[in-house]
This record gives C-alpha cells, structure tokens and sequence, in this order.
C-alpha cells in the first residue's frame, strides 16, 4: 500500500535528496521505494541496457522508468537517468543538483555479479577489467561526483553495497570478490578522508538474497543459470549456510540503508554493516 510521504509524520529523509545507482531493479528499487515511502527526493540511475561480458540481462530504462513511476507514487520527486558507471557520471550529477539543489545521500548499488566459471589464472583481461571497472571504480567515479558538494554541506552519507564476497572468499568468483574486498577498503579510506567534513561512507554487505517479484529481484536466479544448475538448488546451498535458515529479503537490505542513511547514524562511519542471516559469522 502506497502513502503520500508529505503526509507521514516523522518521515526519516524528509527533504533530502538520495542518489541510488542500479535504481532499476532489485536491491536498488528496494531501497528507492523505503527511501521514496520516508520522504526523501530521488535520483535513480541505472544503465538501462545489457553489458557485454555480463552472462545474463541487466536492467532495462523501461525498468528504471517503472522504478521512478513506483516512487512517484508514493509521493517523490524523481529524476531518473540511464547511466553507465564505467564512464562519466558528472552529467547525471549535475543534473541532480540543478533540480534538487543539494545531495544528501549516495548509495552506491550498481554491481555486477558474474561468476566466471574459472580459477584465478583462466580470467582473461576483458573479464576482470569488467568487474573492476563496474564494482569498485563505478563506486569511486560515484563518490568522487557528489563528494564536493557533501563537503560543501558539511553533511552526507555515502553506502557503499558491497557483499559477503567483500569479507570471504567464493570459488570461480574472483574478480567479484577482489572488487568487493577493494570496495570495503574504499570505504575505509573515503571515511578518514571525509569525516572532518561530517560526511559519513559506511559499507552494507547483503547476504544472498531471495528473487521478489515486487522489486524485480532475480538476481540469485540469474547466477543460477549461469553456473548451469537448478535455482531451487542454489537457494537450498545458501539457506544452509545461513545459521538463520533463510534467504535475505530485500527489505532487510533496504532498512539497513535507511539506518546508514538517516540520523540515527551520525556518529558510524567507515563501518561494514553485514546483513547476511549469520552467514559470515562462523
């Protein structure tokens, strides 16, 4: 059930705006509607078409377009743009601050998740430039965009979505992996940086999360047919490697956002936030 957020008393985000890359589907449409739902203002970038080298379809403008309709709905104002974070993100930037004046919130959710199906020395140069190109030096272009002005407020609040894959390893998954380490250590690094500045840049890892029609989350399906086995099979390794014995809901990765995004934070920076039903915790 939708609301008009400039009704809803005590709205977390109320007058700021919330940039959110890989807004088109998943994670990042999960986000953009809890952030739509407690006030914020919301620019929604994503690529909007597939990437050569990615084993399975990526978010379409017509995605990001429904995502941007959804957060309408729920009383935002919205700004969507097809971006590709392996190239220039200022223009999108610009853009955000000629409409909305300001940004307040970075959450930086673009990523791809391609196994590679090979050990370390079998990955071709193509292949781990992608991964790098797109997990970890997206994040950096995305923050090196909005850190000016954040500084310039004093204030903001940079989420870095990493992964599981940032804190352990995962066999046949190395560039991903080695980009989501690297984008822990970012974050690391971009908190000392910008915290006399009041800017804030924590990292959230997200377990394996389940596939939801709502947010177009399919993710974990995609990977499956990439690996070549069955996707009741793959959600059955994960959930038993989870102590809580259950998938992720993107609504869980969504309100761990919201916290980093909000005042309820304001003293945590350069922390990894792990969202993952346990499964680090062994």
């Amino acid at each position: 059930m939708t609301r008009d957020r400039r009704s809803a008393a005590g709205a977390a985000l109320e007058g700021r705006t919330v940039v959110i890359t890989g807004a088109g589907r998943g994670l990042g449409r999960a986000c953009a509607l809890r952030f739509a739902e407690e006030g914020a203002d919301l620019v929604l970038l994503d690529v909007g078409e597939d990437i050569g080298g990615v084993p399975y379809p990526l978010s379409t403008s017509g995605q990001l377009a429904h995502t941007a309709k959804l957060c309408e709905e729920r009383g935002a104002a919205v700004l969507a743009e097809s971006v590709d974070v392996r190239g220039s993100v200022t223009p999108a930037v610009e853009k955000a601050l000629d409409r909305f004046g300001r940004i307040d919130v970075l959450v930086n959710n673009a990523g791809i998740a391609a196994p590679s199906g090979k050990a370390v020395h079998e990955i071709t140069e193509d292949e781990w430039r992608l991964m790098i190109d797109v997990d970890l030096s997206g994040a950096w272009r995305m923050i090196k965009a909005v850190a000016p002005t954040m500084i310039a407020q004093r204030r903001g609040s940079v989420i870095n979505v990493s992964s599981t894959a940032g804190l352990v390893g995962y066999r046949h998954f190395a560039g991903y992996v080695a980009a989501k380490h690297g984008l822990i250590g970012l974050t690391k690094a971009a908190a000392l940086d910008y915290g006399p500045y009041q800017v804030r840049v924590n990292a959230l890892c997200p377990g394996s999360v389940a596939d939801d029609p709502v947010v177009d989350g399919r993710m974990l399906s995609e990977i499956a047919r990439s690996l070549d086995v069955s996707v009741e099979d793959h959600e059955r390794v994960f959930v038993q490697a989870q102590p809580m014995n259950s998938l992720i809901a993107p609504s869980d990765i969504a309100g761990a956002a919201l916290w980093l995004a909000g005042d309820d934070s304001l003293q945590v920076t350069g922390s990894v936030l792990t969202v993952d039903g346990g499964f680090t915790a062994r």
